[in-house]
């Protein structure tokens, strides 16, 4: 609280309410708001994006049909081909591809003038992936091993004396098949809300500084906007990175469904 004379002004913090606006409407116990509208947008960008880009599949590419390319072999080669291996990468690229576009996109929304919402600050959205590709990598070591050869592959590593197994197990079940997918959900979720709410919180301290102090705060307030203006590059390069992160542990699962024990 600041006071000047007789006038006292105080800051009041925009809470998570202020980041996750009213729904626009509701049916019963669905509601429907920004968040789910934008996520819906993001299918369509991601698909016209690479749509329009594989349309003419010339041999000398243009710059729409290059960048295309230069994506999709991003994720075919420095995530699938290396992490999951030559002879078993190839049925995963396509889950892997829509994954980190469609989390890319999502992320990205939130440095989008007025949009400025990334979509899996919700942690409904971020749960739901997550169990998406839970599923999905575990029924895939299920089809590849067997229920038991998978079970024994997410609890009993090789070369450990038998004995240790007693303690192993459990706590090798517990982080490989509740916990993991607990926090590969947490991680794209914590840094999309904090990022996001830190913004609105640099923005609306300057705002707060510039309209209602006057004097000392115009010149407080370039402070706090240049760290405005920090966080939002902060937030836009994090946005990148946990598109990344979230997609590559999910390879790194596949490659421990499908690999073969030693």
């Amino acid at each position: 609280m600041l006071e000047t004379g007789l006038v006292v002004a105080a800051y009041t913090p925009p809470t998570v309410e202020d980041m996750h606006l009213p729904p626009f409407f509701e049916i019963g116990s669905f509601a429907f708001g920004k968040q789910m509208l934008l996520v819906l947008i993001s299918v369509l960008v991601v698909a016209a994006i690479f749509m329009v880009a594989a349309r003419r599949r010339a041999m000398v590419p243009g710059r729409l049909q290059f960048a295309g390319e230069m994506g999709y072999g991003f994720i075919r080669n420095s995530l699938a081909k290396d992490l999951i291996g030559v002879h078993e990468f190839k049925p995963f690229v396509p889950v892997l591809f829509t994954c980190f576009y469609f989390i890319l996109v999502n992320n990205l929304w939130g440095s989008i003038p007025f949009l400025q919402l990334p979509s899996f600050s919700h942690a409904g959205s971020a749960y739901f992936l997550a169990a998406f590709a839970y599923v999905f990598w575990v029924g895939v070591g299920i089809k590849r091993k067997g229920l038991g050869g998978f079970l024994k592959a997410m609890t009993m590593p090789s070369g450990v004396p038998w004995f240790f197994y007693i303690i192993l197990i459990p706590i090798e079940f517990f982080s490989n098949l509740v916990v993991r997918p607990v926090t590969h959900a947490l991680r794209l979720f914590a840094t999309m809300f904090a990022g996001h709410l830190a913004i609105m919180v640099a923005a609306s301290l300057t705002g707060f500084l510039i309209a209602d102090l006057g004097g000392i705060g115009y010149g407080v307030s370039i402070f706090s906007g240049i760290f405005g203006i920090f966080l939002f590059f902060l937030e836009l390069l994090i946005q990148v990175i946990q598109a990344y992160v979230f997609t590559l542990l999910f390879a790194v699962y596949l490659q421990g469904a499908v690999a073969e024990a030693h």
